[in-house]
């Protein structure tokens, strides 16, 4: 296989020598960049063109979800893998909808970064084991790449119900607009949930987030 190229972007250096020692060390990959901010690696994607950024979330100048976003804007080619301290799902879906290919707890990078890597590689989508029991299902499957399972079982009522939910529009708007009585929105919402196994509508919002039925 052809040479996989990464850059690092995280303000602790410690943090990017220990991720650069994993990948130097394995054959078939290579470093060809780091960065200590979010604006530091955009400058230095407009000189290397990698096919891998690991970055971490949480950096000064431009947050890493940002810069996410910028660079599945920008270089839609490279897969983002996201380093991240917090178990927190709102993260997760905040970064699969900025375009991250994978989700790591930076506690997990020195035993599973290789796996999330080969993974990422593969066009699948990783995230780190420690948090697959904690998620509501949906939101794992998606983690997993099967980004249409759940999507595809929704009528496209129940769908332009979702999006309008995730919008933040309330039963009575969603009946006014759609001209179906509230009644009907409360069915078309047992149903979403029933189907996505998600008990909240916070839950329903991150999903549709993630599915990209709507923007952060």
């Amino acid at each position: 296989m052809d040479e996989y190229t990464i850059v690092i972007a995280d303000d602790h250096t410690m943090m990017r020598e220990g991720i650069r020692y994993i990948i130097d060390d394995t054959a078939g990959l290579k470093v060809i960049g780091e960065a200590g901010d979010g604006l530091e690696l955009l400058k230095l994607l407009k000189k290397v063109t990698p096919n891998m950024v690991i970055l971490d979330i949480s950096m000064p100048g431009l947050r890493g979800i940002e810069a996410a976003q910028e660079i599945h804007e920008i270089h839609p080619e490279i897969a983002v893998l996201m380093l991240s301290m917090h178990k927190n799902e709102a993260f997760l879906s905040m970064a699969l909808a900025a375009g991250a290919s994978g989700y790591l707890l930076k506690e997990d990078s020195g035993d599973e970064l290789l796996n999330a890597i080969e993974r990422i590689r593969k066009g699948g989508t990783y995230l780190s084991r420690k948090l697959t029991s904690e998620f509501p299902s949906a939101i794992i499957s998606i983690c997993r790449g099967d980004r249409h399972v759940e999507s595809d079982s929704l009528t496209p009522r129940e769908r332009q119900v979702l999006q309008m939910i995730a919008e933040g529009h309330t039963d009575r708007e969603i009946s006014e607009r759609l001209f179906i009585s509230i009644r009907t929105v409360h069915r078309h919402r047992a149903n979403i949930r029933s189907k996505l196994n998600l008990k909240h509508t916070a839950d329903l919002v991150r999903y549709a987030i993630s599915q990209g039925y709507v923007t952060r």
